[in-house]
């Protein structure tokens, strides 16, 4: 849902209080409103994180809701549901006053974002094109909705993607998730997309 009727720039977005605990992105200048989660979705970014950190990713460089900039120039932020960041951006975002990756710091390694109801256009489409634009080198969509995690690798400008599905899908669902970013996991589609 957008709020104000006029175009916000980046600055008065990151400058904007309304005194209320409403969460929002900027979209082409636009405050969007962003619903609260599902418990499924909630539960399915809060077992990635933590099976991320037994993979051996250190506690400072695992972030959820972590806000970013994607484009400056047309004023728009997002927050993905779980990302990795590198060690220099851990480092950059330190003492931050703000939770915000902004465009001239290093992307994350990885950026996680779990699939709303209604909301796949936005997952599947602006959000890949705006994480490939910041040269993110990995982005999973991870889907409940269509049972299927979608692993996709930034070459050479573009996202080459891997599927795979879930326990309601037509394909083999136990096929382990393999990661540019981590190697050949020990994960499932369909084990990520049931949170456990």
């Amino acid at each position: 849902m957008t709020v104000a009727s006029q175009k916000m720039s980046l600055e008065e977005y990151l400058n904007f209080d309304d005194g209320t605990d409403t969460q929002y992105e900027l979209e082409n200048g636009e405050l969007i409103v962003m619903p609260p989660e599902s418990e499924l979705n909630c539960r399915i970014a809060i077992f990635l994180l933590i099976y991320l950190a037994q993979q051996g990713i250190p506690s400072h460089r695992l972030t959820m809701k972590t806000e970013i900039v994607v484009s400056s120039s047309r004023a728009t932020t997002r927050f993905p549901d779980v990302m990795v960041l590198s060690e220099e951006l851990a480092t950059a975002l330190e003492g931050s006053s703000r939770s915000t990756i902004m465009s001239d710091m290093p992307p994350p390694l990885l950026v996680v974002e779990v699939v709303s109801p209604h909301q796949e256009n936005r997952d599947y489409r602006y959000k890949r094109s705006e994480y490939a634009a910041r040269r993110i080198p990995e982005y999973w969509i991870v889907d409940p909705i269509q049972q299927r995690v979608t692993v996709l690798e930034w070459v050479e400008g573009l996202y080459e993607e891997v599927v795979y599905t879930g326990e309601n899908a037509l394909a083999e669902p136990s096929k382990r998730i393999a990661s540019p970013l981590l190697g050949v996991l020990e994960l499932t589609a369909q084990r990520l997309l049931q949170g456990h």
